[in-house]
C-alpha cells in the first residue's frame, strides 16, 4: 500500500524508505545499477528469475519515486537506458550495509544457499554468498549468480 502522506513519527522515514527501496528485485535493480547504467536487456539478464512484466514495474516505481531516470533514445530497435539519481546514489552506503547483513545472514544460514551449503569446509558456502551478493560496483555476471 502506498501512501500519499506519512504521520510525522519516529518509524515514520524508515516506512518510507522501505515503501521506496522495498519490492522483490528493487533492492538486486538497485545493487547492479550502483555499477553504472544499465540497459533493460542487461537488466534482464542480470536477474534470470525476474519476469520482464515485473521487472518494468518494478523499474517503474523506482523512476516515480526519483531514484533511477529512463532514458530512451531514438533508434531502431529502441535503446532504453537506467541510471540511479542523486537519490538513488546516496543509496549506496545503505546497500553496502544490507549486503554485509546479508553476507553474515548466509554465514549463520548456510542451508538457505541450497545444496552447496552442506559441504562442511564452508568453501562452498562462501563462494556461493560472493556470488549472490555481487561484489560492491555490482558486475557479476549471470553465470557467476547461477553457479
Amino acid at each position: 500500500m502506498r501512501y500519499d502522506q506519512y504521520q510525522r513519527t519516529p518509524g515514520c522515514a524508515v516506512e518510507a524508505c522501505l515503501e521506496v527501496i522495498g519490492g522483490k528485485w528493487k533492492g538486486a535493480i538497485l545493487h547492479y545499477l550502483l555499477g553504472g547504467t544499465r540497459r533493460f536487456g542487461e537488466l534482464r539478464r542480470l536477474l534470470p528469475a525476474v519476469t520482464q512484466r515485473m521487472l518494468t514495474n518494478q523499474l517503474r516505481e523506482l523512476e516515480r519515486d526519483g531514484v533511477i531516470t529512463r532514458t530512451v533514445y531514438a533508434e531502431v530497435p529502441p535503446r532504453v537506458e537506467y541510471a540511479l539519481t542523486e537519490l538513488g546514489r546516496a543509496l549506496g552506503p545503505l546497500l553496502a550495509l544490507v549486503r554485509e547483513w546479508g553476507d553474515a545472514y548466509f554465514t549463520r544460514h548456510p542451508a538457505m544457499l541450497g545444496a552447496e551449503a552442506a559441504d562442511d569446509s564452508g568453501a562452498a558456502h562462501a563462494g556461493r554468498a560472493e556470488r549472490l551478493v555481487g561484489d560492491r560496483e555490482g558486475r557479476n555476471s549471470p553465470a557467476e549468480l547461477q553457479r
